[in-house]
């Protein structure tokens, strides 16, 4: 692999405290990060010398909770208008994920792909759902993820609403891709067990994916509380809410994803904090689909890890954390709260699921660390130091341009120009014909 020094730039680290780092170059080799220094204590010779001046250098971004499928409903007007949430589900993305094919799968990817490259996010915890082609699908998404040379963390969504066979193939395909990255151990690849949400799942398929998860090891990914539908039904049907019968059945846990928690009450989150589950919080999404904003701050106070995800609404995290964060200021009616807690979810939260999930340091701008590294253009205006890191990351790193992206010490955007070997606009004529002969069979 190439030996690559970034050099004149000004450092961020993330992490908490997030540091400045100035007058230091970064080395990168073998995928990590070898050396922090002065460049002149950094013995050449390099491959490829990136000159960062006028730029920020720091860790590229984790997205903790992802639908890369639903890249194709872009731009689609032909769902009956929804007055609730479960509303949307049966008038748009159940309608829509029923008539997905495999290449819709792989294409949607592929488009979205490119775009985290843009934004500076490396590393994607995604969450599939393809009831009409479900075996292969995850297959498909990992070749889409190694052709763009990010990480991703597959699984397929298990559900019953779509009968038996389904059901099935979902568990199926789950251990089938699961086993696979656990032989291959491919840096770019990791998987979770899928899991829709309780409200959609018998006890009798809970119990099998349960069992088949922590045979293989591996966590759940499961959307949890987003609406009160969801808590309704399973005190209906079950006599529990969501996350009580899920961390009956097993479900919750170190290394298991609860998506939202918008509608999580004190014994909730107390169960969330016990059993170490991570919450993606993913506050665009629940305001688009008008489900609530998740307290985020009584999350955190009773010891839950919660980490930011955006629900397919972007790939542009530091947007999803402005959005969090005045989501926030309303939520708990205060315009001065929350500033250290939804930073949090981003610039450490992530890093350490990321981290757990691939088993080495990820999104983090330190010695052996994996060499997920972005150059975005920044000349502060104001001082930039440890103390004021994140309100420049907030109010205006984020409005900023990412000028390269690295992922694994391989260059995938240099100047704004894609590194990579995908031809962008064949790639977009294809995404629009599969597009329209989707929106045909909706």
């Amino acid at each position: 692999m190439p030996r690559i020094l970034i050099q004149n730039g000004t450092l961020l680290t993330f992490g908490r405290p997030c540091r400045v780092l100035e007058g230091v170059a970064v080395l990168i080799e073998d995928g990590r990060i070898s050396r922090i220094a002065p460049v002149e204590a950094i013995p050449g010779p390099f491959d490829h010398v990136l000159d960062a001046k006028g730029k920020v250098v720091m860790p590229g971004f984790v997205n903790a909770h992802m639908h890369f499928y639903s890249t194709l409903v872009r731009g689609l007007g032909k769902a009956a208008p929804s007055h609730d949430f479960q509303e949307v589900l049966t008038n748009l993305w159940w309608r829509l994920d029923r008539q997905l094919t495999l290449d819709d799968v792989e294409v949607s990817a592929q488009v979205i792909l490119l775009d985290a490259i843009r934004k500076g996010t490396t590393t994607l915890v995604d969450h599939h759902a393809s009831p009409g082609a479900v075996r292969g699908s995850l297959d498909r998404i990992a070749k889409a993820v190694k052709a763009s040379g990010l990480r991703a963390c597959l699984c397929y969504e298990v559900s019953d609403r779509d009968g038996a066979t389904v059901t099935d193939q979902g568990l199926e395909e789950n251990i089938a891709f699961s086993e696979a990255c656990i032989q291959e151990r491919d840096p770019q690849l990791r998987a979770l067990f899928g899991l829709h949400a309780a409200f959609t799942l018998s006890d009798a398929t809970l119990d099998r994916a349960a069992v088949l998860g922590h045979d293989l090891g591996i966590g759940f990914h499961v959307h949890v509380a987003e609406a009160t539908s969801d808590v309704s039904a399973n005190l209906q049907q079950h006599g529990q809410r969501p996350v009580a019968r899920l961390a009956a059945h097993g479900i919750l846990g170190q290394g298991s994803i609860a998506a939202h928690a918008v509608h999580v009450d004190e014994d909730d989150m107390e169960v969330l904090a016990r059993t170490d589950t991570f919450v993606a919080h993913n506050p665009q999404s629940n305001l688009n689909n008008a489900v609530g904003i998740a307290n985020v701050l009584e999350l955190v106070r009773r010891g839950v890890h919660v980490g930011l995800g955006t629900d397919a609404m972007t790939v542009n995290m530091l947007e999803e954390l402005r959005v969090g964060l005045w989501a926030q200021h309303l939520r708990q009616d205060d315009p001065s709260c929350g500033f250290m807690e939804l930073t949090d979810t981003l610039f450490v939260r992530n890093p350490e699921l990321a981290s757990q999930l691939w088993g080495f340091s990820l999104g983090t701008l330190t010695e052996g660390a994996a060499a997920d590294v972005i150059l975005v253009d920044y000349d502060p205006p104001t001082p930039l130091d440890d103390s004021t890191a994140l309100g420049h990351l907030v109010f205006g790193i984020s409005q900023a341009t990412v000028d390269t992206t690295i992922c694994a010490g391989r260059i995938l955007m240099e100047g704004r120009h894609l590194q990579i070997d995908i031809d962008e606009a064949r790639l977009a004529a294809r995404s629009r014909e599969l597009a329209k002969q989707l929106w045909e069979r909706f």
